[in-house]
């Protein structure tokens, strides 16, 4: 099922940034394996958890996979790498590329085994400028792009981060893209290739997308920065009761906006004429709305604006997301049985297809769940998956204790 059916990915990558691009290869239908060296990937290890190294983070990006544990450290554990590569669609990793060379497993040698193959790096820096070499993580990237800068200004003057790791899941979605690009791009001229995703370069251009402002031009017009993200007003209004997100945007919303509270005065006010004559006094508008939400409760502004064809929607926190009735009525989530964890809250994928619909076919394994059944379809004989074990090469799970 799922229009990637046939397509096979090595996924070499741990953390967060290639689990997340990988898993939504597998959603599609791709076959992946994930290598895991003896330690398994870290993110097994983060949160609470009822089995050991089966942390939700994991949980949440690593389903529709395959686990093989192997120590790439071992010139056998590389061997049996470049057999799983040697009839691959894509591999991809998230280390440093001269940590790809160290192991000797560089796109010169991995392309030598398959010319076919879609060389996927999703890691720090582009390889052509001064950060070649420099490790790089998700609250790096977002101050070296101006986000957390930009949370200053909008904010308390105190430099933050997103709490959420949005360079990691940014990049991810990109490297999906481009891997894509890849594969149609091999299957016209029958050519593989290296691709490179960076998170720096990729994430400067989606920051500054939004904030380059009159930094566009030469000689800059202003220092760069989009107003109405910039404002200190700009954030979920307080309601009688809780919390409310609106965003009052174009002239039509705001006319129907006035129409429905009955303000006419605002209606006539040349601080609301236009959208630049609200981004020139974003802080007035913003703060005047702030005082009219006060004035009822978060369903009553609802139902209001509903009507008004006016977009806003709930301030929900974590365990309201749960409960949305769109995404209950959507079945986003849904409560499946893990072979070892028990029951979890499964996440479906957003994306639909007409004539190759997706699913989850498992769940995130455990820890060099497949080692066997993959060595197996790689051509090791039972003899020799028994001297890799001993080795240390590889290792399958132990069974959970009932």
């Amino acid at each position: 099922m799922g229009p990637l059916k046939g397509i096979k990915v090595v996924d070499m990558s741990a953390v967060l940034m290639g689990p997340y691009a990988t898993q939504m290869l597998g959603d599609y239908g791709a076959d992946v394996i994930k290598v895991e060296p003896p330690e398994g990937d870290i993110t097994r290890q983060i949160g609470p958890m009822r089995g050991p190294g089966m942390g939700p983070i994991f949980l949440n990006t690593n389903r529709n996979k395959r686990s093989i544990c192997l120590d790439l450290k071992k010139e056998t554990g590389r061997a049996a790498l470049l057999k799983l590569a040697a009839d691959a669609d894509v591999l991809v990793y998230n280390v440093r590329p001269q940590a790809m060379q160290r192991l000797k497993l560089g796109y010169d040698v991995v392309s030598e085994v398959n010319p076919r193959i879609i060389y996927a790096g999703v890691f720090g820096f582009g390889q052509d400028g001064d950060y070649a070499a420099k490790p790089a993580y998700d609250d790096l990237i977002q101050g070296g792009t101006g986000l957390s800068y930009l949370m200053a200004r909008a904010g308390d003057d105190t430099p933050r981060y997103v709490p959420n790791a949005i360079a990691d899941r940014v990049v991810g979605l990109t490297a999906v893209g481009a891997i894509l690009a890849s594969i149609v791009h091999r299957d016209r001229t029958g050519k593989g290739q290296r691709v490179d995703i960076p998170m720096f370069e990729t994430m400067a251009a989606f920051v500054l997308g939004d904030h380059m402002g009159g930094l566009t031009f030469e000689p800059p017009l202003d220092r760069g920065g989009y107003a109405r993200q910039m404002s200190r007003e700009r954030r979920p209004y307080r309601t009688k009761d809780a919390y409310i997100s609106v965003i009052v945007y174009n002239d039509k919303q705001w006319q129907n906006f006035f129409k429905a509270t009955g303000r006419d005065d605002l209606a006539a006010d040349p601080r609301f004429a236009s959208v630049a004559a609200r981004l020139a006094n974003i802080e007035f508008v913003l703060g005047e709305l702030a005082r009219i939400f006060l004035t009822r409760t978060t369903d009553e502004w609802i139902s209001l604006l509903d009507k008004a064809d006016v977009p806003s929607m709930p301030m929900h926190d974590l365990q309201g997301v749960l409960s949305d009735p769109h995404l209950v009525s959507a079945n986003f989530f849904s409560i499946l049985e893990h072979p070892t964890e028990g029951q979890i809250r499964n996440m479906r994928p957003a994306a639909t297809w007409s004539e190759t619909p997706v699913e989850v076919s498992h769940l995130a394994p455990r820890h060099g769940e497949h080692s066997i059944e993959i060595l197996k379809e790689a051509g090791y004989s039972a003899d020799d998956i028994d001297a890799l074990i001993k080795d240390g090469v590889t290792k399958t799970p132990q069974e959970p204790k009932l």
